[in-house]
């Protein structure tokens, strides 16, 4: 099978098991991972493969909220699941063996190292959604879903106190998001993050004007 019937029966395929999946993890977010991979391996003079495809897709097939004590656990899960759907799709074994690697190494807390192109490029096209206006929109999404205010009212910034990303949301942003682009695995990527760092700037600037204080230094 081609990639563009593939990519609709894997849509068509989320479609049905996505229900209950918050906004930061539905078929849209997979939508978007498959587009920045597909940027990234052009980038980085990487074909993209039906493994690669199907890694986009699927790699959040089982999701937990961020506090939850399964979190780490979210990337094994998704890869475990994703098994019998590409099957479904007569996805040859060792695709799918490949694109179950990549869906493993790409979560920030599950502990596998991606060995694999289709596996450095997925980490990075997922991390770029938590930057950027995509983002910033994310970020407090997830952190409204968990009972979380926007920002602590009387330091948003943690100028005169220790970030805390479990109690305030924009917090996230100095604990994490702001040192994402160090993290990333390949120069495409890296690039893109960096840019979508920049407008997270000018977002911090446009929130500090709006409260009067100065813009961090995150």
């Amino acid at each position: 099978m081609s990639l563009d019937p593939l990519r609709q029966a894997l849509r068509a395929a989320l479609s049905q098991m996505a229900d209950g999946q918050d906004s930061a993890h539905d078929l849209a977010h997979a939508d978007r991972v498959w587009a920045n991979a597909s940027t990234i391996a052009h980038g980085e003079g990487v074909e993209r493969s039906r493994a690669l495809l199907c890694a986009a897709y699927l790699h959040d097939l089982v999701t937990f909220p961020k506090d939850h004590p399964k979190r780490s656990r979210a990337a094994t899960m998704s890869a475990q699941a994703a098994g019998p759907v590409m099957e479904a799709l007569d996805i040859p074994a060792k695709e799918i063996a490949q694109a179950r690697h990549a869906i493993e190494a790409h979560s920030f807390s599950g502990g596998v190292e991606p060995q694999t192109a289709e596996a450095r490029i997925l980490r990075d096209a997922d991390r770029l959604e938590a930057l950027g206006a995509i983002g910033i929109a994310r970020c407090f999404a997830v952190s409204g879903a968990l009972g979380r205010p926007l920002f602590n009212p009387e330091d948003p910034f943690a100028v005169d106190r220790n970030p805390d990303d479990q109690r305030w949301a924009l917090d996230h942003f100095a604990v994490k998001l702001m040192q994402l682009p160090k993290t990333f695995l390949t120069a495409t990527g890296r690039q893109l993050a960096e840019l979508r760092v920049t407008r997270m700037r000018r977002y911090l600037a446009d929130l500090a004007s709006e409260l009067s204080v100065p813009p961090p230094e995150w």
